[in-house]
């Protein structure tokens, strides 16, 4: 994907030292403009998560990705849970040459699906438990995103090392499905929590810094719902993560 905070991304970086006093203020203004339309579409993306999910469990529509046969995913159940990578990889590698609307378009798709796949949690925790989970999440989550916003240290390195542990906790959930160890699934639950809890923090401040790279340009919009996602996916991994270790199974 795409990194537009990198200095190749297309255009030098605003130097805010070598601007004058109104340039400065101009810049603080775009930048809180920015960082608000990326929380907008964030949240808005998380509650149309949630609203999906609430409705097709509650109207019994997600038993249609349930084979009752086996009690695991049916064919439809399948594909709802696979469809949202291809969504993941078409915006990354094709954002840079889509209209924004069709940007959004995607994005607002992408959530909409995630809360279509995410309904069959019903099926497996108890509301009480879904409900404080998804607001100790979002606690935290705003906790540690304010964190990567205002800290001066540089968290790149830091983020690098994240990936690193996101690849190695993909291959440990592989492995666990054939293992089908409950230990290896609380360590992978626990270690999924911390990593995604550092991510929101990277992001948050990668996120901040790539507004040098795209003020003043019709890449600005784009780069705000991007950025929406990964912090959309750091808000969603933490907190099945979380679920999976704090809910309480029907």
């Amino acid at each position: 994907m795409a990194n537009p905070s990198d200095p190749r991304f297309g255009r030098p970086r605003f130097d805010t030292a070598s601007r004058s006093g109104v340039d400065v203020a101009e810049y603080d203004a775009g930048l809180r403009h920015y960082m608000l339309s990326v929380y907008n579409y964030m949240v808005s993306g998380v509650l149309l998560t949630a609203l999906v999910a609430l409705g097709m469990a509650y109207t019994g529509a997600v038993m249609a990705l349930v084979n009752p046969m086996t009690g695991g995913l049916s064919g439809l159940g399948w594909l709802v849970v696979l469809a949202p990578l291809g969504f993941v990889l078409l915006l990354g590698f094709r954002y840079q040459k889509m209209s924004e609307g069709a940007v959004q378009a995607l994005f607002w798709l992408f959530a909409a699906l995630i809360g279509a796949s995410m309904s069959t949690i019903f099926l497996t925790y108890t509301g009480t438990s879904i409900a404080t989970t998804f607001f100790a999440t979002a606690a935290a989550f705003a906790g540690l995103s304010l964190y990567g916003y205002t800290t001066k240290r540089d968290l790149s390195a830091f983020g690098t090392f994240l990936v690193m542990g996101v690849v190695g906790i993909l291959v440990a959930m592989l492995l666990n499905m054939f293992l089908q160890s409950s230990a290896l699934s609380l360590v992978i639950s626990i270690l999924g929590v911390l990593i995604f809890a550092g991510l929101t923090a990277y992001d948050t401040q990668r996120i901040r810094q790539s507004y040098d790279y795209v003020a003043g340009t019709d890449m600005v919009g784009k780069v705000a719902i991007m950025g929406a996602l990964s912090l959309y996916l750091d808000f969603i991994n933490m907190f099945q993560f979380l679920l999976s270790f704090l809910g309480q199974r029907e």
